[in-house]
């Protein structure tokens, strides 16, 4: 199964894992799809019925959304708004960048947000304790080449005409109004924050909201596939045996670029746990729709037209580095702070 990617992006997206995730959904349901944590909404996008609530608590990602659903964003206003931006951080670089991110954390303008995910270091999605978008740049003024807008505005294009097709409802609340609107025709798929590996304002998790959330999922009339880390190469995710592991546990390996590091960036093993019978499921990949077929084919094009526009492009353009510090900066709060080798950002899906 090949997987469609949204135009948000964020480290810790779950397109690798979708054909997994699709291999436990079974063919025939048609109940609501609700996702506590919608995050990129990648698995949403992909799976999903006719109905879902996508729910987070970061408004950004509800307010992008929301504003293809509504025809506020369609792929014209998005072609038209990155040229032009794109255009001026490829004459002024990264201060373009984070003249946008004020504007931004100002206005907080959807069209600015899908611009800093695109444009941010490493494709990471964080913000302060002010509510502040603090990722530096991705020091590469060239981003924006016209192969890689179409890829994007295919990507919006996507989402508009599925939205237009499904029920989808897009809500900014906790995880625990989420859950409690489940019904047993219904089907949660939970992708929080990965506990002890990641927070930030929107993302904030420790050990009360695991448990809270554990036994959420364990009183739901509704079924669940929750997406967690069972351990890496140093150590283990301990909820997994101690709570979660009276459900059904499946693992694989998965391989996150979420260090600043390359030494840093190691395979984890992840674990999907559920409450539905496994027992005769042979886990094949289900049969893709012609439809996302097709998509797939144009989104493989343009991405080898978007690889050698940015060969081009990084010819072309002459990058100034006499103010560039060796390792990327992350404004955190007041101050500057240097991006550590093994820092983690981001899990949501």
């Amino acid at each position: 199964m090949k997987v469609r990617v949204p135009p948000i992006k964020s480290q810790g997206i779950k397109t690798k894992l979708v054909p997994w995730i699709n291999s436990l959904v079974a063919i025939d349901f048609a109940g609501t799809w609700i996702e506590p944590f919608m995050g990129t909404a990648v698995v949403a996008f992909n799976l999903a019925s006719k109905n879902a609530l996508l729910a987070d608590t970061n408004p950004h990602l509800i307010n992008f959304y929301q504003a293809i659903a509504t025809k506020c964003i369609t792929p014209g206003i998005v072609r038209q708004y990155l040229e032009e931006e794109g255009d001026k951080l490829l004459e002024v670089g990264e201060a373009h960048y984070y003249a946008i991110r004020d504007r931004f954390n100002r206005e907080q303008s959807p069209l600015d947000f899908l611009f800093l995910s695109r444009a941010g270091f490493n494709g990471m999605i964080r913000f302060n304790r002010k509510r502040e978008f603090n990722v530096p740049f991705c020091r590469k003024p060239h981003r924006f080449s016209p192969a890689y807008i179409t890829k994007i505005v295919n990507q919006v294009d996507f989402v508009a005409k599925l939205v237009q097709v499904k029920d989808f409802q897009f809500k900014c609340q906790n995880f625990t109004e989420t859950i409690h609107l489940a019904t047993a025709d219904d089907l949660i798929y939970c992708d929080p924050p990965y506990i002890g590996r990641h927070v930030d304002y929107y993302n904030s998790w420790d050990d009360a909201c695991e448990m809270e959330l554990y036994e959420l999922l364990a009183e739901t009339p509704a079924a669940f596939i929750l997406s967690t880390w069972h351990h890496n190469a140093y150590r283990k995710n301990e909820y997994v045996d101690s709570h979660w592991s009276r459900f059904n546990v499946l693992t694989r390996e998965h391989f996150y670029h979420v260090g600043a590091s390359e030494k840093n960036r190691n395979p984890m093993i992840e674990a999907i746990v559920t409450n539905m019978d496994i027992s005769t499921h042979q886990f094949e990949e289900q049969c893709q729709p012609r439809q996302l077929q097709l998509l797939d084919e144009a989104s493989t094009y343009l991405e080898r037209q978007h690889n050698q526009q940015e060969i081009i492009a990084k010819n072309r353009v002459k990058v100034r580095t006499a103010n560039l510090h060796k390792g990327a900066m992350l404004m955190n709060d007041d101050f500057d702070e240097p991006l550590p080798d093994d820092f983690w950002f981001g899990d949501g899906g």
